[in-house]
């Protein structure tokens, strides 16, 4: 078997160098933890950005998928298949919406709903055509199509893809008043993240999204929510927007949605909105297939119970409370997030948000950092107490040296 290193050379030089992963190599994975090629183990407090909400390896979501893989993977749209209703129906009903369009990543949900928003605004709002605008936030992470990264402010997502998308306007996330003077007669969508991930974990002023939402139906403009890493579980609600009691007009989910098994995305909305389409103007060869929908469908019974909810919540208050106790000796300068998320701050006299990555693998706990002084931590939702406690003694050891 060949060692790390020598795997990590052989990516290197056949792979197209669009990410920098840490220097390790997991070979297999159960519950909150990985092992490497040489049988090293390791605690996951980053469980794929929020993909990995159940484990790794989730039993009930691997049976679901074998079970499925017996019987039906793929038909194409172009035929149904047993698994789909039930899946819209049983999602639909999570969101308390009417209507799913399911997809593959988040990127296409999130592609998804800025046609849903440009095509709604001029078939049902009556803007001119070629003039719809969507307002979104400075420091968004919604994907990398080259439609989104036109409205990212992040020069390492965006640099050299131009020419850009028109038909974006910018604001600073959490400040109501600039949104509101950006919606005119052409704004046909709002798009956030309730809390945005990439950027750091950031979470919104109190009152924000619920301002949002006032104003959106005041203009009469569509409010799109991108849970795709905050949704399902990972802030202590099924939603994030639940912490200010706010419901979209549109749901953009995946991640989670998956399993961490297989790719699963969608848009949720009201039938008035999804409605929109018409057979041929929008599809996905593999979106909603039967395997997609099988694993899908057991996460929704999962989230259904509320445990999961409850155990990010539980779990969440007793992370930001140590978390909190670092920023005592100024070694942490900030953190910030809900549930079992976090963006930790590092004082960069300390180290980079790398170097601390690289130290916490050494002493088998992974994270992962973002703009450059700030580590993410977001574990998979199942894991115990014990072993979170045992990541965050391990960060406590690292600041310390």
């Amino acid at each position: 078997m060949p060692t790390s290193p020598e795997l990590i050379a052989t990516a290197d030089a056949h792979s197209a160098h669009n990410y920098h992963p840490l220097p390790v190599v997991v070979s297999s994975a159960e519950g909150a933890w990985m092992t490497d090629v040489e049988g090293r183990r390791y605690l996951d407090l980053l469980a794929g950005y929020s993909a990995l909400n159940f484990g790794h390896g989730n039993p009930r979501l691997i049976a679901a998928a074998r079970a499925q893989l017996d019987r039906l993977t793929l038909t194409s749209r172009a035929f149904h298949h047993d698994r789909f209703a039930d899946f819209c129906v049983q999602l639909a009903e999570l969101c308390g919406m009417e209507a799913v369009l399911p997809m593959n990543t988040g990127a296409e949900a999130v592609e998804t709903a800025v046609k849903t928003a440009r095509k709604w605004g001029y078939r049902v709002k009556g803007v001119p055509d070629g003039r719809a605008k969507i307002v979104v936030a400075a420091d968004n992470f919604h994907g990398r199509t080259t439609t989104i990264v036109s409205f990212s402010t992040d020069a390492e997502a965006r640099a050299d893809y131009g020419p850009y998308t028109p038909g974006f306007e910018i604001v600073p996330f959490g400040d109501l008043a600039a949104l509101e003077a950006a919606v005119d007669d052409d704004t046909v969508a709002v798009l956030l993240e309730p809390i945005q991930g990439e950027a750091g974990v950031l979470v919104p002023p109190p009152g924000y999204l619920a301002g949002v939402r006032e104003l959106t139906r005041a203009r009469n403009v569509l409010f799109l929510l991108d849970e795709i890493q905050s949704g399902l579980g990972r802030t202590g609600r099924t939603f994030a927007a639940e912490h200010e009691g706010v419901v979209p007009d549109l749901y953009v989910l995946g991640k989670a949605l998956g399993g961490g098994v297989v790719p699963v995305s969608a848009v949720v909305s009201s039938r008035e909105i999804l409605g929109v389409f018409r057979p041929g103007e929008h599809g996905s060869t593999f979106g909603g297939n039967p395997l997609a929908c099988a694993v899908a469908l057991e996460v929704l019974a999962m989230l259904r119970t509320g445990e999961f909810q409850e155990r990010a919540a539980e779990l969440g208050e007793h992370l930001h409370q140590e978390l909190a106790a670092l920023t005592a000796d100024g070694r942490v300068t900030a953190v910030r997030g809900r549930g079992l998320w976090a963006g930790v701050d590092i004082d960069p006299a300390v180290g980079t948000g790398r170097e601390i990555s690289e130290k916490l693998m050494a002493k088998g706990v992974l994270v992962k950092d973002t703009h450059g002084s700030t580590i993410r931590i977001a574990p998979p939702l199942t894991i115990s107490k014990e072993d979170l406690d045992r990541g965050l003694a391990a960060l406590r050891e690292v600041l310390a040296a």
